[in-house]
C-alpha cells in the first residue's frame, strides 16, 4: 500500500513536466439547428487555435517505479532532493532542467542537510518525541515557560505561477525519511484547520498557544504550499500563531506567488500583520524563483472539457451524462467542516453539477469546497462569467475554487463565457491600472470599460488561476486524473 501511494506521488509529479506543444484546446461553440424528422439537434463546430511554446527543458518521465531505481544507486549514505534530480538525469528519466529550478533544488538540498545533520537537535524523530497533549503542554508552559527555536531556519519559496514550485517542494518532501514528524499541506487547508482547533480550545485563556502546540507535536516540520493571505481573520492571528510555532521549534518551509513583504498587501489593518512578515524573514531564508518560463502552459490540450459560449446548459449536461455513464444523477448533501453540510444540485458516480451562481455567488469558502472535492472527483460548472467590478467576490471564489481542485487533483468540466484569460481581462492590479490610458476627446464613454476592476490580491491570483485552468485542461492532466481513478478502484 505505501509503495503504490508512493507511486502515485510520482505519477502526479511526471504529468507536470513532459516535452509537448501547447494547444489552445478550449472548444469556441456555436450552436446549429438540424432539422430532422426525430427533431433539432444540437452540433458543435470546433475552432482551436495552437500557440507554440519554446521546448520544455524539464521533464519527468512516467516512471512508477521509484523503489526499483533507488535500488540501483550506488551512492546510498547520498539522499536529498538535488541528489534525486542528479540520479533521475543519470537514469535517462529527466532532461536537465533550467537553472532556476536547479538553484532552488540547491537551496532545499542545503536545508535538507541541515536537518539530517541536526535531526536530534531538531526533535524531528516522531518515536522520540514527546506525547504530551495540547492542552496538557499548555498547562505545564503556565508553570515552565519554554521556548526552543530549531537551530535550522526554513526556506519560503515564492516565484511566478508555473515555475515548479509546488513540484520541487514536493520532490524535497518525499525524500525525508519516513520516521520524521512532519506534514505538507496547502495553506487553505492549513488554516481551516486551525480554525477548526480553536473552535474546539474555545474558554482556553489563549487557544492558539494550544493549538500551537498541538501542531508541533504532530509535524516540526511543516510544508505550507500556495502561502497566500487575503483573509483578515487568517491575517490577525498568524503572528501569534507562529511566534508560537516557531518558539515549539517549528521549521517552516512554504511556497508563494508573492515574496514575504507583499502579502496581504493592501489588505484591512495590515499594520498589525507586518510583525509576522519580519518574523518570517528571521526564520525563514527566501528564495525567488526567477523563471519566466509557465511549465503548466507547456502542454497539449485536449479537447472537450472547456466549453466557451452562452447558453452552453444542453450541451455540458449532456457531456455530464457521458461522464456518469448508467448512473443516476439526483441532488446530494455533503458534509463539511463544524457540522454544515453543502448542497449538491445533481451528483452521481464521484461527478457534481452545480450553476456558477450556486457554488461562487453565495457565501461558500474552502471549507466548502474541500468537503465537496472529498466526496466528488468531477465538477460539471455551467456559467462561469467574465469578471469584473461588479461579481468581484465571486470572482475569488472561482479562484479559491480552482485552488482546491487543483490540490485535490479534481477534473472541471467547464461552460464559460470567454476562455481563461478572457474571463480575467478586466481584473487587474494597481500597478497595471496605472498604465491604462486615461479617457480622451476621441475615445467615448461607450468605448471604456466601466467594469475594471483593479484589486491588488485578484490581480495577482488571476495569473495563477489562468495557468491552472489551462493545465486542467490539458491532456496530461487529465490522463492523471483518469489514472489515480483507475488506481483508488484497485485499491477499493
Amino acid at each position: 500500500m505505501r509503495t503504490m501511494a508512493r507511486s502515485l506521488r510520482h505519477f502526479r509529479l511526471a504529468f507536470r513536466h513532459k516535452k509537448y506543444n501547447y494547444s489552445g484546446g478550449f472548444v469556441r461553440t456555436r450552436m446549429c439547428l438540424i432539422e430532422t424528422n426525430t427533431g433539432t439537434v444540437c452540433k458543435l463546430a470546433n475552432n482551436v487555435e495552437f500557440e507554440r511554446f519554446q521546448d520544455l527543458k524539464l521533464m519527468i518521465s512516467r516512471s512508477m517505479s521509484v523503489d526499483a531505481a533507488h535500488a540501483t544507486n550506488k551512492d546510498v549514505d547520498r539522499a536529498g532532493p538535488l541528489v534525486e534530480y542528479e540520479r533521475r538525469i543519470a537514469a535517462g528519466e529527466l532532461v536537465d532542467g533550467d537553472s532556476f529550478q536547479v538553484d532552488t533544488l540547491r537551496e532545499l538540498q542545503r536545508l535538507y542537510d541541515e536537518l539530517v545533520a541536526s535531526a536530534d537537535a531538531c526533535r524531528l524523530d516522531r518515536y522520540s518525541a514527546s506525547e504530551k497533549a495540547g492542552r496538557s503542554r499548555w498547562l505545564w508552559s503556565r508553570f515552565i515557560p519554554q521556548s526552543s527555536f530549531s537551530p535550522v531556519r526554513g526556506l519560503y519559496l515564492y516565484g511566478g505561477v508555473g515555475t515548479g514550485k509546488t513540484m520541487l517542494m514536493d520532490l524535497f518532501f518525499d525524500q525525508l525519511p519516513s520516521n520524521w514528524r512532519k506534514r505538507r499541506i496547502h495553506f487553505h487547508d492549513f488554516m481551516l484547520n486551525v480554525h477548526s482547533r480553536l473552535q474546539k480550545h474555545k474558554g482556553v485563556a489563549d487557544p492558539l498557544e494550544v493549538v500551537a502546540g498541538e501542531i508541533s507535536d504532530e509535524a516540526i516540520l511543516l510544508c505550507l504550499d500556495e502561502f497566500m493571505v487575503n483573509d483578515v481573520a487568517d491575517a490577525l492571528i498568524l503572528n501569534r500563531l507562529f511566534g508560537h510555532l516557531f518558539s515549539n521549534g517549528v521549521i517552516l518551509v512554504a511556497t508563494s506567488n508573492r515574496a514575504p513583504d507583499n502579502l496581504y498587501e493592501g489588505g484591512l489593518q495590515r499594520d498589525l500583520f507586518l510583525p509576522f512578515i519580519s518574523t518570517l524573514k528571521e526564520r525563514c531564508a527566501v528564495h525567488e524563483i526567477g523563471s519566466s518560463t509557465d511549465y503548466r502552459k507547456m502542454t497539449s490540450a485536449e479537447q472537450g472539457f472547456y466549453f466557451i459560449g452562452k447558453d452552453l446548459s444542453g450541451i455540458l449536461k449532456q457531456k455530464f451524462q457521458q461522464l456518469i455513464a448508467d448512473h443516476t444523477a439526483s441532488p446530494q448533501e455533503v458534509e463539511v467542516v463544524m457540522g454544515r453540510t453543502l448542497q449538491v444540485p445533481l451528483g452521481a458516480n464521484g461527478c457534481a453539477y452545480f450553476p456558477f451562481e450556486q457554488l461562487c455567488d453565495r457565501p461558500l469558502g474552502a471549507a466548502d469546497y474541500f468537503g465537496l472535492f472529498k466526496n466528488f472527483h468531477t465538477l460539471a460548472l455551467e456559467g462561469v462569467p467574465i469578471f469584473g467590478l461588479h461579481n468581484r467576490t465571486a470572482a475569488y471564489r472561482f479562484v479559491t475554487l480552482v485552488d482546491v481542485m487543483y490540490e485535490n487533483k479534481a477534473r472541471m468540466l467547464c461552460a464559460a463565457e470567454g476562455s481563461p484569460q478572457e474571463l480575467f481581462e478586466r481584473v487587474v492590479t494597481i500597478s497595471d491600472a496605472q498604465h491604462i490610458a486615461p479617457r480622451t476627446s476621441s475615445r467615448s464613454r461607450k468605448s471604456d470599460d466601466l467594469d475594471l476592476c483593479v484589486d491588488n490580491e485578484l490581480g495577482f491570483a488571476k495569473d495563477r488561476t489562468i495557468s491552472r485552468l489551462t493545465e486542467m485542461n490539458s491532456k496530461e492532466y487529465l490522463e492523471q486524473h483518469a489514472a489515480i481513478l483507475s488506481a483508488e478502484k484497485q485499491l477499493s
